[in-house]
């Protein structure tokens, strides 16, 4: 671990192993190594140059096909610079043939934000032969992102950051830069786009709007891919490409099923539809009902353009049959939407049916043509139809076709994954069957469970999904369980010294979970603990106590928080608690002299500091430990996966306790931490008092600052959040910095301090000390108070424009008052003109204070995909399971899961052998757990 570079072993093992079934949901790579690299010295020059070059393709938007290559490129390069690499490292290494297959992929756009999360799929390790022709460690293979030309600087070379290198190719004959990545910010590049000079080239706004287009066509690319219930087997029938089928598919059919990532056979039976139609009896257009959603048959009578609204030109046609007509409007169209509506055809109009003074009509119906109508064997017609989503309506009889004859003859070709006494106890359909009725329903089939995509068939690929998430959760737990940890003395006399050097009683909960993990601690596996528990339940001390516990073996801890304010709070707490008994404590942050931050460095590696408090700066090359035994983990949703197994790599298989206040529902909890333990503290220490919450409209401000006077008028102090730190010109919303400003003068006796997240460390340590002083009385802020402030005399927390919060947050927020024995009140201040969504969480605020209520009702309103938010993301898309409404199927999936694995915990039986296949083959990738907290 002395190396250097010895850091990125373990965030690189974790984004390649098992032939990388992990890097679909690995990001932000490239700032842990843009790290690692600023801090390393004596390290090769050609390892450095090789690392530097492929930092722009390790991060999404990268085609998987180039990350893989430049991470087989970066194993190369720190094997050269004499780091050990772990055998299963050692067999990916970048070889020349590996370069070759991704050379034919096009480049990538520079970056993009990803979700982030953590595969399931923890499968048995398999013997890997390396192809033959490996390049030897240190081989100059050129990687297929890289010019072939040589790199020089009038070949493109320019600087990012200090020791930070971008390659990018020599101007083209004409001037204009040649096609290759782009350098970041540095030297010769304008700092504030990130962005080449315009040496001839295009202006560079031209420049910054391609760069806009090309990583939105990533994001949209990964959208499309995402929508897959699964990929194809990587052998067998349905493996083969689509070209190999033997009907010539049409070429703008072929362009659109690329781009969705549909490039295999099996890829079409595992594209679900969004809906269905109901073409069993098609209504006439006089049985058409206003105001509902309607599918009729017509023959176009007109078509053309007319006068609309504005002097705008809008298409209008009319299409009829004997029973009247009904007008066809596209309000936003060009002249190819003529040509679809030739007088004299038929077409199918599907659509919202209104009434107006000229009749029935529908806005931009979707169109399909209607020429098979009497054929009784069509597929578009006299059934239940399948609409397949991102396809135009053109295009939705084409791949209809394709998919019905994909799953009339190939479906057959699906091994069938799950055992069949599990099939038979749940009375599950068989895989095949489920597909082939998803895509083409039988004429009984219930067209509102199919819609809702509760059929039988729905109900069997949702329990797929959670199943095989369980069971990937189950391997992975079992996988951290079976290797060696700490076993630590956790004696009645050690427990009672570590309990006893609290300044208070532990409640009922505290205690309950302070026993979970000394029976963890003392196990010789390492320990991977959730503690989960609401605003002030007192986790801290259980943290405290599991501290003590390695602390008393003679190993360090490493507490790791989200932000300086939250470290610097428990770098206080622990040392107020450990010195006394003769432990030291010491805080790893970014801030300070470089003097005192190489001391306290230097104290860690040595052993001398036995906690160590920090941020991010915890995860710096720099920061080593002697013998770390436990690894505290605050806020875990506020880290990437990849964060949180380099402070694990510090030091060898140290014990996890992972700590968060951000409640999860049950359901969530289950599928996201299914491969931890975990406790829940649900009660809170005595003498808290309850917090009362108001909601009030923008007009009754001043009832809300009379009650924020009255307090303060008691001796309290009070905060006000603001969403904002400074005007924005997109937003009508009011800043935190105007904010301070006007409850000055709101306030002239009271003085206010300001606390946002662009201010200077010192400068946020001063104002928090002031306000715990009693110095400042109210403190206005963003929600760079969200998490771990700990003031006990603030009694007030308004919020303003309090629709635009989650409830988590808002919950959060909430926490930070009612920490004394005095009332407490919450003032939540909204824009009269909010979503019913926004009025349904203040609502929920306004009646209850409990953290996991408040979650159940949060996902209940925004729905899994969107309950984690953009700081908590990494929650998959799941393509059919929802976990709101399928919890029941989630309890089954995770028992018979863990079943499963407490039977035949390296799956080797004949029976689980389709489970395996199916983790490596078919759910490879789609199975993306998220870290949160």
């Amino acid at each position: 671990m002395n190396h250097p570079l010895a850091s990125l072993v373990g965030p690189l093992k974790y984004a390649c192993q098992r032939d990388f079934a992990q890097l679909g949901i690995v990001k932000d790579l490239r700032t842990l190594m843009e790290r690692t690299l600023a801090a390393a010295s004596g390290v090769d020059a050609r390892a450095l140059h090789e690392l530097r070059a492929a930092l722009p393709h390790v991060d999404p938007p990268a085609p998987p096909e180039h990350r893989k290559a430049a991470l087989r490129q970066v194993l190369g390069a720190l094997k050269l610079s004499g780091v050990a690499l772990p055998e299963e490292l050692e067999r990916v290494v970048v070889t020349g043939e590996i370069n070759a297959v991704a050379a034919s992929f096009p480049r990538a756009p520079e970056r993009a934000h990803v979700l982030e999360g953590e595969l399931a799929a923890a499968l048995p390790r398999r013997r890997v032969t390396p192809p033959q022709g490996m390049a030897a460690a240190g081989r100059n293979v050129v990687p297929p992102w890289r010019s072939q030309e040589p790199i020089t600087p009038t070949a493109g070379v320019m600087r990012s950051a200090p020791g930070v290198v971008s390659a990018g190719k020599a101007p083209g004959p004409s001037g204009a830069p040649a096609r290759g990545p782009v350098a970041r910010t540095g030297v010769g590049a304008d700092p504030r786009k990130g962005l080449p000079p315009a040496e001839g080239a295009a202006p560079a706004e031209k420049a910054r709007k391609a760069k806009k287009k090309a990583k939105a066509v990533g994001a949209e690319a990964s959208r499309s891919e995402a929508k897959l219930l699964s990929i194809a087997p990587r052998s067998g029938p349905l493996s083969a490409p689509l070209k190999t089928l033997g009907k010539r598919l049409g070429p703008r059919l072929v362009a659109v099923l690329d781009k969705k990532g549909l490039r295999r056979t099996g890829d079409i039976l595992f594209l679900l539809p969004r809906c269905y139609e109901d073409r069993r009896r098609l209504r006439t257009i006089a049985e058409l009902i206003p105001g509902e959603r309607g599918v009729t048959v017509g023959t176009v009578k007109t078509a053309d353009f007319v006068p609309g609204r504005g002097g705008k030109r809008m298409f209008r046609a009319v299409v009829g049959d004997r029973s009247g007509s009904i007008a066809a409007t596209y309000f936003h169209a060009g002249p190819w939407l003529k040509s679809r509506f030739s007088v004299g055809k038929q077409l199918v109009l599907s659509g919202e049916v209104r009434a107006s003074m000229n009749g029935r009509e529908m806005a931009h119906p979707e169109l399909e043509p209607a020429e098979d109508l009497e054929s009784t064997t069509s597929v578009h017609f006299h059934r239940i139809v399948p609409i397949y989503p991102g396809f135009e309506r053109g295009e939705q009889r084409s791949f209809r076709e394709l998919a019905a004859r994909i799953s009339e003859q190939h479906a057959h070709h699906l091994e069938e994954p799950l055992p069949a006494d599990l099939r038979r106890r749940y009375h599950l359909m068989g895989l095949p069957d489920a597909l082939r009725f998803i895509h083409f329903p039988p004429e009984d089939a219930d067209l509102e469970a199919l819609d809702a995509h509760q059929s039988p068939a729905h109900r069997r690929l949702a329990f797929d999904e959670l199943f095989f998430l369980q069971l990937g959760m189950a391997l992975k737990r079992q996988d951290v369980k079976a290797e060696e940890g700490i076993a630590f003395d956790v004696a009645p006399a050690r427990l009672d010294k570590a309990r006893a050097a609290l300044p208070f009683e532990l409640t009922g909960a505290q205690a309950r979970v302070v026993g979970d993990l000394a029976r963890d601690m003392a196990r010789p596996e390492p320990m991977s603990r959730l503690v989960q528990g609401d605003v002030g339940s007192g986790k801290t001390a259980v943290a405290l106590v599991a501290a003590m516990v390695a602390l008393q073996d003679g190993y360090q801890v490493a507490v790791m928080a989200p932000t300086e304010i939250l470290a610097e709070q428990h770098e206080r707490t622990f040392r107020r608690i450990l010195e006394p008994l003769g432990f030291r404590v010491g805080l790893v942050s970014a801030a300070g002299t470089a003097k005192h931050k190489r001391a306290v460095r230097e104290g860690v590696a040595k052993g001398e500091l036995h906690l160590a408090v920090g941020t991010h700066a915890l995860l710096e090359g720099g920061v080593s430990f002697q013998k770390l035994g436990l690894v505290v983990i605050d806020e875990q949703h506020r880290f990437g996966v990849l964060q949180r197994q380099t402070l694990m790599g510090k030091g060898v298989m140290p014990d996890v306790l992972v700590m968060t206040a951000t409640p999860i529902p049950r359901t969530l909890a289950m599928t996201l931490y299914g491969d931890l333990d975990v406790s829940i503290i649900d009660q809170l220490p005595p003498g808290r008092t309850p917090i009362t919450t108001r909601v009030f409209n923008n007009q009754y401000r001043a009832r809300v600052y009379e009650a924020v006077g009255a307090e303060l008028a008691k001796g309290h102090q009070a905060y006000v959040v603001y969403p904002l730190v400074e005007e924005s010109e997109k937003l009508d919303l009011e800043d935190a910095t105007q904010g301070a400003g006007k409850l000055q003068a709101v306030f002239p006796t009271a003085r206010v301090g300001l606390l946002h997240g662009r201010m200077k460390a010192e400068e946020k340590d001063a104002v928090m000390e002031a306000f715990r002083e009693k110095q400042i009385q109210l403190l206005v802020c963003t929600t760079v108070v969200e998490v771990g402030v700990d003031v006990p005399n603030a009694s007030v927390m308004v919020v303003e424009s309090a629709e635009r919060f989650g409830l988590s947050q808002l919950h959060q927020l909430r926490g930070r008052v009612g920490r004394g024995a005095a009332a407490s009140f919450c003032f939540l201040v909204a824009g009269a003109a909010r979503s019913w969504e926004s009025t349904e969480r203040l609502g929920v605020m306004e009646r209850s204070s409990d953290g996991f209520v408040i979650a159940e009702k949060d996902l209940e309103i925004r729905g899994p995909g969107e309950f984690l938010g953009t700081r908590q993301s990494g929650l998959p898309e799941l393509a059919v399971a929802n976990l709101v409404r399928d919890g029941d199927l989630l309890s089954l999936a995770q028992v018979e899961a863990r079943r499963i694995m407490d039977r035949d915990p390296k799956l080797q039986e004949p029976e689980h052998q389709g489970l395996v296949k199916a983790l490596e083959e078919r759910w490879e990738g789609r199975l993306a757990l998220a870290r949160v907290g």
